[in-house]
């Protein structure tokens, strides 16, 4: 059946409120009718358009508004809805425990209230107020017979103050001029102030806003502007890029210990690269048009300065991707970012290349696209549990028998792997556990959704018949949690790290150069890798730059998790 485009009417919102309040009224134009009609026809278009591209209007409430959660409670509507979830007999006795009051009731309370302990303030400088007029030993002034002692805990009083996240000091020496010989003497700055206009800690908070808060660098110029201490963006830019090359042995050594990992999860979003951008347009001119070979040169120069460019296979290729990895190498866990022409699967092959020999194949999880696997380098690949879910909470108000079934399933899965994280079991005791809980439901899930395909209960090219033919079709990458011991259930440790670069990309947009991509990745990769650490990002980035020799030469030493131990040592020396 062809559906025919509604008729495009132009209609403001105060013509629609007029509308509105004469159809309550029932008093109804002549032109009325045909904006009314227009209104229903647009809206009958729309969901015959997303009901046909197997989309619901649910799913495009969460493209336009994003989805708050897709935890199976909210997707089914399981809390809010009295036909799937009967009241229990105490809610129904005649003598039902009346309910609590939640702000008197400490257990009820809600969570999350937004105030702080003082153990919060780790970066708080820290001053001891003594007593005005007592100390410890003096007699007590009101009975006059105990004596005094300090308590361990002290009274404790936080004060916050506002300041630009970059500050001044404008030091001004003292000139004196001889009357008689004319000389010219200067004081001199005080000590630790050299020559040097901006001290380390400078890059450290631009790149923290800039990489890891998403603040644009035109952005944070403007609120540096309006709190007196200007910052222009190209001074920003000079400062960050001069700095990455004290801090880019730590990333290279990121990457190595990275590549030794038993797990590593990697996937892939959209960028932008305005040079690239700019390249592939010389590209179409040079084809078209048969630009002498010096302009062949200049292209060709462009493409070598990008760090890591791997122009096997991506010469032709006009897609620009920021690729995460995150790999769980000895108990750390280990964020990689690499924007370019390059998939995830590329960049992870690049990543593995610097693999010692003599370990095991490493365990992979990804979605199931194909760019998202190293064609060149074996690895026992796992795929996502949870995208294969999503497909079905996606067609839940078409089909919500189907996928109901579907979800209460991998309800049980995401539980028991609860349960074995609560009790924190070893990669080999989780197998089992998984094996014996986990194994059956999902043997049933199997040949449920057999059933229905083989049976034509559902037609193949629907929504739910997608969803069922890819579970399917992956079934052996999705269930690896059931075959590899510490295989994990879905890819979304990793799906978290590309938030960063998706902020990234919202605020700024794109990437200048190659070489700014490159600077972003590196203060990225060592930002989260720090934040997944629980290390503080700026004091790393900080003793990274003040130490900079030894970072060179030993950068090992100096990961987020042992930088700390290093700079004692360093200190002692």
């Amino acid at each position: 059946m062809t559906r025919t485009q509604p008729k495009i009417i132009e209609v403001d919102a105060k013509t629609v409120k007029e509308i509105r309040e004469r159809l309550r009224t029932k008093q109804l134009r002549d032109e009325d009718y045909e904006i009314i009609d227009a209104i229903v026809g647009s809206y009958a278009f729309l969901a015959g358009t997303l009901k046909n591209n197997k989309e619901s209007i649910r799913r495009l409430q969460k493209l336009l508004f994003g989805a708050s959660t897709e935890k199976t409670d909210a997707v089914l509507g399981d809390k809010n809805d009295p036909t799937t979830s009967p009241p229990s007999d105490e809610e129904d006795g005649p003598e039902a425990t009346p309910p609590t009051d939640p702000e008197n009731d400490p257990s009820k309370r809600r969570k999350g209230h937004g105030r702080n302990g003082v153990e919060a303030y780790q970066g708080a400088e820290k001053i001891s107020v003594p007593h005005e007029s007592l100390q410890p030993g003096d007699c007590c002034p009101d009975c006059e017979n105990g004596t005094l002692y300090e308590t361990n805990r002290p009274g404790v009083l936080v004060r916050l103050v506002g300041q630009a996240p970059v500050d001044a000091t404008v030091y001004k020496l003292q000139k004196l001029r001889c009357n008689l010989c004319g000389n010219l003497f200067t004081a001199a700055a005080p000590e630790g102030i050299g020559e040097d206009r901006y001290d380390v800690t400078v890059a450290v908070m631009i790149a923290l806003l800039k990489y890891g808060s998403g603040l644009p660098f035109n952005r944070f110029a403007g609120l540096q502007g309006h709190l007196g201490i200007p910052l222009p963006a190209s001074t920003q830019w000079d400062i960050v890029h001069d700095n990455a090359k004290s801090i880019k042995p730590a990333f290279e050594e990121l990457i190595r210990q990275a590549a030794q990992g038993k797990l590593l999860h990697n996937d892939d979003t959209p960028a932008r690269i305005l040079e690239m951008m700019g390249l592939r347009a010389k590209q179409a001119a040079l084809a078209a048009d048969s630009v002498p070979s010096p302009a062949k040169e200049q292209t060709a120069a462009i493409e070598d300065s990008a760090p890591d460019s791997g122009k096997k296979k991506t010469s032709e290729r006009r897609g620009m991707f920021t690729s995460g990895i995150v790999s769980l190498c000895d108990g750390h866990r280990i964020a990689l970012f690499f924007t370019g022409h390059q998939h995830a699967g590329e960049n992870l092959l690049d990543v593995l290349t610097r693999r010692a020999e003599t370990l095991q194949t490493p365990l992979q999880m990804c979605d199931a696209l194909s760019r998202n696997t190293p064609a060149e380098l074996e690895t026992i690949v796992a795929n996502c549990l949870a995208h294969g879910r999503r497909r079905f909470a996606d067609v839940i108000e078409h089909f919500p028998e189907e996928c109901r079934y579907v979800l209460e399933a991998l309800r049980v899965i995401y539980r028991n792997d609860a349960v074995a994280r609560k009790q924190n079991l070893s990669p080999e005791a989780r197998l089992r556990f998984h094996q014996t809980e986990s194994g059956p439901v999902m043997e049933e899930l199997h040949t449920w959704l057999t059933s229905q395909l083989e049976q034509k209960r559902v037609e193949p090219n629907s929504g739910l018949g997608e969803a069922m033919r890819y579970m399917l079709k992956h079934w052996e990458k999705l269930t690896r949690f059931l075959q590899v011991p510490g295989a994990p259930l879905d890819n979304n440790i990793c799906e978290r790290a590309l938030k960063k670069a998706i902020l990234h990309r919202k605020n700024s947009l794109f990437y200048k150069t190659t070489k700014g991509a490159h600077v972003g990745d590196l203060f990225m990769s060592l930002i989260y890798t720090c934040e997944l650490c629980g290390a503080n990002p700026f004091d790393y980035l900080t003793e990274l730059l003040r130490h900079a020799d030894s970072v060179a030469t030993n950068p090992h030493e100096w990961m987020p998790w042992n930088y700390q131990e290093t700079r004692r040592c360093e200190t002692a020396k």
